[in-house]
């Protein structure tokens, strides 16, 4: 995005010093990262960032106001309802395409957003390994609002402990050393200090939870979600039939709290007005059909890892749902072929994670992902045949 820091990375870049990037990054735990990591950064101004910050502050102000919770009361799936739900999430995550609008210009526009955790840790140790590898210039930083790779780390590790010690608060996912996110796992646990726990190895005692360590049964405390239900789902039996202890009133607390999964996600789209959010309806509630669907993108309100979207939408398409209440119509935006690179330029989306402490009237913006493709999807899973594509992260100017 920064004509002259592209071409002087672009200049310097080596396959050499790339396999030397990846083979320290695999380095901390060999096999863990599963998705393709991209041959380079994102580097973005202080005018783009600015665009982007403004966007989700404008966002947080919607989740602030008193009224957010019951203006998300149908968000959350019965079937999946979580007692003892917190006052706020802990965590945010933003996803940004960095897009081309009518007059040629790039700006953000919002694609999704979460209130759930992303690879907050990984990024920790991609930042760190990327500085060894790769000339970052001075005054560009992957950090927002000042941070430090330190005072980060150390906020995330007090959001995620509480009150507890790392012992008693658990990373909770679904088989996770089988999950394509399990390098931040690890990461987590390196930094955090918590362990990394399967839903299935959770013993429940009325309302108190344990897992085992060492042979002694240790209680949990506090839970650091990373279940996502939707996943859950697909499971097997005997998995979804111990998921269902995750409804039961105990003696635990969450965070971030599930049912903030719903709540901040595609079904909070509608609710926002501003320019780098691009329109978005409920399917149900829409009167008169657009005539231009080839324009918009049709999307399940729950679905896992971006599966069921319809990109090139058809009459037909609208037609075929059966539930329109758990659908959204979003204004189509138009990837900017932003990233320069030895063959064809690469799309780009970033992430901007934000963390939500308890006892603030607000979350803070702190650290970034970035994703680059050059397919119709955005997302590592979708670009495996191609180079200069993947996982990476942006620095932004101070």
């Amino acid at each position: 995005m920064i004509p002259s820091l592209r071409k002087q990375f672009n200049a310097s870049f080596t396959k050499e010093k790339y396999h030397s990037f990846l083979a320290e990054l695999n380095s901390k735990h060999a096999g863990a990262i599963e998705f393709r990591v991209a041959e380079t950064p994102v580097f973005v101004d202080k005018g783009f960032k600015d665009k982007i910050l403004s966007a989700c502050e404008s966002i947080v102000d919607v989740i602030t106001q008193p009224n957010f919770v019951s203006l998300t009361s149908h968000a959350i799936p019965a079937e999946v309802q979580v007692p003892n739900e917190n006052k706020h999430t802990h965590f945010i995550a933003f996803d940004f395409g960095i897009c081309e609008n009518a007059a040629g210009e790039y700006e953000p526009q919002l694609i999704e957003m979460q209130g759930f955790p992303t690879l907050f840790a990984y990024q920790i140790w991609h930042d760190q390994v990327t500085h060894k590898h790769f000339s970052i210039p001075d005054g560009y930083s992957a950090l927002l609002n000042d941070f430090t790779p330190e005072s980060y780390t150390k906020l995330l590790q007090e959001v995620i402990l509480g009150e507890y010690d790392a012992e008693n608060v658990i990373l909770l996912e679904i088989l996770p050393h089988k999950q394509k996110t399990r390098i931040d796992f690890y990461c987590t646990t390196d930094y955090i200090g918590i362990p990394v726990v399967c839903l299935t190895e959770l013993i429940q005692e009325g309302r108190h939870l344990f897992y085992i360590k060492d042979g002694k049964k240790i209680p949990v405390k506090r839970i650091y979600n990373r279940i996502i239900f939707d996943d859950l789902q697909q499971q097997s039996a005997e998995i979804q039939g111990k998921g269902k202890l995750l409804l039961s009133d105990l003696e635990v607390e969450w965070v971030p709290h599930p049912n903030w999964f719903y709540r901040i996600s595609k079904y909070t789209l509608p609710f926002i007005n501003h320019p780098y959010v691009p329109k978005t309806s409920f399917l149900h509630e829409i009167k008169d059909m657009p005539n231009d669907l080839e324009n918009y993108v049709l999307k399940p309100l729950f679905s896992f890892a971006g599966q069921g979207v319809v990109i090139d939408v058809t009459r037909a398409d609208i037609d075929a749902v059966k539930d329109p209440h758990n659908w959204i119509l979003q204004k189509k935006v138009k990837y900017a072929d932003v990233i320069i690179t030895p063959d064809i330029p690469a799309k780009a989306e970033l992430r901007i994670f934000y963390f939500w402490k308890e006892g603030e009237a607000r979350p803070i913006a702190t650290n970034n992902l970035a994703r680059l493709s050059k397919g119709k999807m955005i997302g590592v899973r979708y670009n495996q045949d191609k180079e200069w594509v993947g996982g990476s992260l942006a620095y932004f100017e101070k």
